[in-house]
C-alpha cells in the first residue's frame, strides 16, 4: 500500500513518523521544510505538490490545522480529489466543521474515491508514543482498508458510524474537553482565592463526582507542575469551541455554556496565552484576578 501524509504539524510529524518505524511506505508533504526533512530521514519520500502524492498514492491522509485549509488541500482542480487514483482513499484526520466533511465526501464519492474521517483524540504527547485514539466515520470497507495505518499509529479505533460520524464525534468530545479545563479554571482559581492547600483540595476533588480527566490525568503534568508548552494550545481549543457552535446551531441545539467557554478562551488569547496549552487556561483566570498560579509542590 502506498500512503501520502499531508500535513506534519505537532500531531501529524509523530504520526507520520510511526507510520514510517511500522514499515508503511510513506509520501510526505508539508509548508515546512524541516518537518519533510525529519521525515525523509526515516525513509519517507517528499512530494514536491498535493498533485504528485495524490497520483501516487492508495490511501491519503490530511492531518491539517482548520476547514479550510482542508478544503483547498483536498478539493479544487489542484486538490487531491481531482488528481488521487480510482479507487482510492483519502482519510481526513484534521478536526474541521461537519459540513467540510459532508462537501468532501460527497466530491469523493462522485469520482469514485472513498473517504474516511478519522480525527484524533489524546494530545501530541499520545501521538508521538503511538498511543492515539481516532473517532472514525466511512463505509466499513473504506475503514476496513485505512483501519492498519490507524493501528500503526494508536492503540485505540472506534468506528463510529457512517461518512461524518467521527467528526462529529469529535465535536462532542471535545467541547467536553475544553469546558472541563474552563470549569476546572474557575474552580482552581476559587480554591487559590480561599488560600486552600492544592494538594488537599485535589485530593478532594479526585475522590468526589466532581472528578473529571483533564484535572485528573492531565492537569498534574502539564499546568500544574509549571509546563505549558503546547500539546493542544488555547488557540485551537478556541478554534474548536467555535467549531462546536457553529454546528450546534446548525442544528439547533442551544449551548450557553460552550458559548461562554469561548469567550473566556478568547480573553485568554487577547492576553497572549493562544499559544500555550489548554490548560493554561487557569493560568489566564488566576493572571485575570490577580491570585497566585496554582502549582503542586515538589
Amino acid at each position: 500500500m502506498e500512503v501520502g501524509f499531508i500535513g506534519l504539524g505537532v500531531m501529524g510529524r509523530p504520526m507520520a513518523s510511526n507510520l514510517c518505524r511500522k514499515g508503511v511506505r510513506l509520501m510526505v508533504s508539508d509548508l515546512n521544510p524541516q518537518a519533510v526533512r525529519e521525515l525523509t530521514l526515516l525513509q519517507a519520500r517528499p512530494a514536491e505538490t498535493v498533485r504528485e502524492l495524490a497520483a501516487r498514492s492508495d490511501v491519503i491522509v490530511t492531518m491539517l490545522p482548520d476547514s479550510s485549509v482542508v478544503r483547498k488541500v483536498v478539493s479544487g482542480p489542484d486538490g487531491a480529489i481531482a488528481h488521487a487514483r480510482p479507487k482510492s482513499i483519502i482519510m481526513d484526520m484534521s478536526t474541521v466543521s461537519p459540513e467540510t466533511t459532508d462537501q468532501l465526501a460527497s466530491e469523493a464519492k462522485a469520482k469514485g474515491i472513498g473517504f474516511v474521517d478519522a480525527p484524533v483524540g489524546r494530545l501530541a504527547t499520545h501521538a508521538a508514543r503511538g498511543e492515539s485514539l481516532f473517532m472514525v466515520g466511512g463505509e466499513q470497507a473504506d475503514v476496513d482498508r485505512v483501519r492498519p495505518l490507524l493501528e500503526a499509529m494508536g492503540t485505540t479505533v472506534y468506528h463510529c458510524g457512517g461518512v461524518g460520524a467521527g467528526t462529529r464525534t469529535k465535536l462532542v468530545n471535545n467541547y467536553l474537553a475544553v469546558a472541563s479545563c474552563q470549569l476546572n479554571a474557575e474552580a482552581l482559581a476559587l480554591s487559590q482565592r480561599f488560600g486552600l492547600s492544592l494538594e488537599s483540595t485535589l485530593n478532594v476533588l479526585y475522590n468526589t463526582s466532581a472528578t473529571n480527566g483533564q484535572l485528573k490525568m492531565n492537569w498534574p503534568d502539564k499546568v500544574l507542575k509549571g509546563d505549558v508548552e503546547p500539546g493542544f494550545t488555547i488557540d485551537l481549543a478556541h478554534k474548536d469551541l467555535t467549531l462546536i457552535i457553529e454546528a450546534a446551531n446548525a442544528v439547533k441545539v442551544p449551548m450557553p455554556i460552550a458559548a461562554i467557554a469561548r469567550e473566556s478562551f478568547n480573553t485568554a488569547r487577547s492576553r497572549g496565552f493562544g499559544g500555550k496549552d489548554f490548560s493554561a487556561i487557569v493560568d489566564a483566570n488566576c493572571e485575570l484576578a490577580g491570585i497566585e498560579k496554582p502549582r503542586l509542590r515538589g
